[in-house]
């Protein structure tokens, strides 16, 4: 069961990358002035309470993405899918994760990428003694464990065009 919970987290997290950078490419429509100095802005309002502009704003972006890359649809359908199936607790660490993420190193996000694959295919006491032993390493230490064991060759697919 608690395998399982894990895999299923683990790949939860995996597609909330994804449906973040999806998230951060309509920030922008969102960006317009700042409110003035010492006045809050109104919160914006529940979906059905928005225009038609404002909700094409908001999708416009995954329209042209779902719409430009025909062999991405059934990822980000089923990582649009998870995220639905997540609890609010799920949803924040996600976030949390993407942020730690987004702010690591390239180096940091390879050796981050390499013990995912090696606790991948360990057992949950396999885990946490790969975690133990990876906390008691210099960052000498760490770099040597990576190039001794790499993470698999990222997938090559094609990343869709960004506005």
């Amino acid at each position: 069961m608690r395998r399982t919970f894990h895999r299923t987290f683990t790949s939860r997290r995996l597609g909330l990358i994804l449906a973040a950078l999806a998230l951060f490419a309509v920030a922008p429509a969102f960006a317009g002035d700042p409110p003035a100095p010492g006045r809050a802005s109104a919160p914006l309002p529940a979906w059905e309470q928005l225009s038609q502009a404002q909700r094409e704003q908001l999708i416009a972006p995954m329209r042209d993405r779902w719409n430009n890359s025909p062999d991405e649809r059934q990822r980000m359908f089923e990582h649009a899918r998870r995220w639905q199936q997540m609890t609010p607790d799920e949803r924040q660490n996600a976030r949390r994760g993407m942020k730690r993420w987004e702010h690591m190193s390239p180096e940091d996000r390879g050796q981050m990428r390499a013990l995912y694959a090696k606790m991948h295919g360990l057992d949950d006491e396999g885990r946490r003694a790969l975690m133990a032993k990876w906390r008691g390493m210099s960052p000498e230490q760490r770099r040597a464990w990576v190039q001794a064991n790499p993470a698999p060759p990222k997938p090559d697919r094609p990343h869709p065009p960004r506005d």
